[in-house]
This record gives C-alpha cells, structure tokens and sequence, in this order.
C-alpha cells in the first residue's frame, strides 16, 4: 500500500471518529433538553393545578347549611338583575344546589302570583318585592306552615318622563293626583300646556304596583286616565314614543336608562331628591356614560320611595324551609351584598 493510501484512509478514519463523536454529543444535548423541558412542564403543571386548588379552596362553595338538590323558585320582576348577575354565581360555586326558576301556570309573574305559588307548594322559596299580606300568611297556615320574609336589599321606585318633558320633579302628592286623575295637564305641576299620559302595569302585575298604590295613592285606585302596559320594557317604549307620558319602576330599570328622563322626588316641594347620583348625565354621552343609583339618599330615607326587597319563605321544618333560609342568609354575606350592589340595588347590611 503507497504512502498516499495510508495517509487518505488514515484521514477517512479522522473524519468518520469525529463526525460519530458529533453526532453522538449532538444526540446527547437534544435528550438532555427533551428532559429539561419535560421537568419544566411538569412543574408548571403542578404549579397551575396548585394554584387551581388554592382558587378553589379559596372560592369554592362554602355555604353553611346548603342543601343538595333541585330547587324551584320565583322572583318578582324586580329580581330579574339578581336572578342574572347574582344567582348564577351561586349556581357556579355550589353546582349541587340547584336553582330552578318557574313561571307561574298562569297569569304575569309578580310577587301576587309568586306567593301563591309558594302557599300552593309550587316554590321552595321566592324573591318579593313586597311583604307578605295578612291573609296570604292566613292562607299558608291552613296548609300547615307559615311564611317569614327576610329582608335582603333595599330598592326605589323611580319617576321616569319622557326625555323631551321639561320639568324640575315632582312631590309625593303630586304624583297621587296625578295617577288618580285629579291632575291631568303637565302646567298644573310647573310643566308645559302638555296632557299627562300616566302610564303603569296592570294592578295585579305584581309587588311593585301594589307597593305604589299602597304607599303613593294611599290605597286610592287608579284613575281612569292611566294607560296600562305589560312590561316594563314596553312602557319605557310607550314613554319615549309619548311627550306627556309618566311611568314608575324599580330604579335599577330607570335610572341607568338613554330614551327616558327620571326624575327628582320629594315630600315637601323644595325638598327633591334625584334618584340618580348627581350630576346628571345627559343623553347625548349615554351609553358610553349612564347615570348611576343615588345609593346615598336611598339607604338613609332622603329619597321618598323606598323598599325592602324579601326572601319568602315556608316554615315548614322542611328541605324547602332550609334552601330558602340558607339562599337568604347568603345574601346577607358580604359576598351576598357586593353582588346585589353590582346588580344595581342598595345593601341593606
């Protein structure tokens, strides 16, 4: 063999050793990362379920007194916001207490209708906006139980006109002769030569109705002038279709409204308190911007209409009696109330 063979198959030989040596190392590191990596995700796995675990431990449901189940209940119209934005975060930490809300078989849901419902072992509980009558607890109690009402937040009726309507407010007992037809022209009240058009849901709608015909008409009736309506989102319509129209509501469904206008309220004239927290916003800068509730006069009594809203409930040593004191006292938390805050009503703790 030559000289220049040995010295080429020596330098093949350089070359293989040293591209196997390479390719091993090169083997090696990729494995070494594979296992660095693998070791980093599992610690972020247990990182993250740690952290799922603490969240859990932290906010999972931890409702004393909770029973597991299928509940049915019913609301007012005025717990429409509360059904939505506080309900359901009960339902999502306490998936195994289950709420189930029921229309009444007939007629418009209401606190009228409701408490029947409750009194006829239809409900497990129900959210009013008005307290229990005499002879509805009479009733209940030829079924063999009775009924308790504990309160849980505090709410207004607003005055609402339509946006066009110049007018500063309105006094108590303006708005009685207005609604039963003692006043019938916006001039009689500081307005313009405008008819009033008096605008409500029918009388056996529910809590709120009654709530006004018992404490602003003072148990006086309807006059026959008034237009009635079957929701309130179709009399917010009417009123902004109608430059002399007049309507009330509960004032998480007014105040924040951009189509109608509310209004300030007082005992005495002279003495009106906004339902809205100062200063105004105008419609031009709603939706962007909308007027807010005057918490403020409404947990002190300023503002001249105001409510307990209840929990209903069965005393009847039952399941029933134990998921309706147990939501109610939920309520009543801290976490309870900042939820009926956010949804647009006053705590009452």
């Amino acid at each position: 063999m030559s000289k220049n063979n040995e010295a080429f198959n020596l330098l093949l030989a350089v070359i293989v050793t040293s591209a196997l040596i390479f390719g091993g190392l090169w083997l090696l590191m990729e494995r070494w990362a594979q296992l660095i990596n693998t070791g980093q995700g599992q610690s972020e796995n247990r990182n993250q379920n740690n952290s799922i675990n603490f969240a859990n431990q932290q906010f999972g449901c931890n409702v004393e007194n909770l029973p597991k189940g299928r509940f049915n209940y019913g609301g007012s119209t005025t717990w429409a916001p509360i059904r939505r934005d506080v309900d359901s975060v009960l339902q999502n930490l306490c998936p195994q207490f289950i709420l189930r809300y029921t229309q009444p078989p007939s007629g418009k849901p209401g606190s009228t209708t409701g408490i029947r419902m409750l009194i006829d072992n239809q409900l497990a509980f129900f959210q009013s906006s008005r307290s229990i009558k005499a002879e509805e607890n009479a009733q209940a109690q030829q079924k063999g139980f009775s009924l308790k009402e504990i309160p849980v937040a505090i709410d207004g009726i607003a005055i609402a006109v339509n946006l066009n309507l110049n007018i500063s407010g309105l006094t108590i007992s303006q708005l009685k002769n207005i609604y039963t037809g003692n006043i019938t022209n916006w001039r009689e009240v500081g307005g313009p030569n405008l008819p009033i058009t008096p605008i409500s849901r029918n009388p056996e709608a529910g809590g709120t109705v009654e709530f006004f015909l018992e404490n602003v008409l003072e148990g006086a009736s309807f006059g026959s002038n008034v237009t009635y309506i079957s929701t309130t989102t179709e009399a917010l319509q009417k009123l902004a279709a109608s430059p002399g129209g007049i309507y009330y509501a509960s004032a998480p469904e007014i105040v924040p409204q951009c189509t109608i206008k509310p209004l300030p309220v007082g005992r005495i004239t002279g003495q009106l308190v906004a339902p809205y927290r100062e200063p105004y916003i105008p419609p031009s800068l709603c939706p962007a911007q909308r007027n807010q509730l005057n918490v403020q006069a409404f947990r002190s009594g300023d503002y001249p209409i105001t409510r307990n809203l209840f929990v209903i409930i069965k005393q009847n040593a039952q399941t029933d009696q134990q998921a309706g004191e147990t939501y109610a006292s939920w309520l009543l938390t801290l976490q309870g109330q900042e939820l009926l805050e956010k949804a647009g009503f006053v705590r009452i703790k």
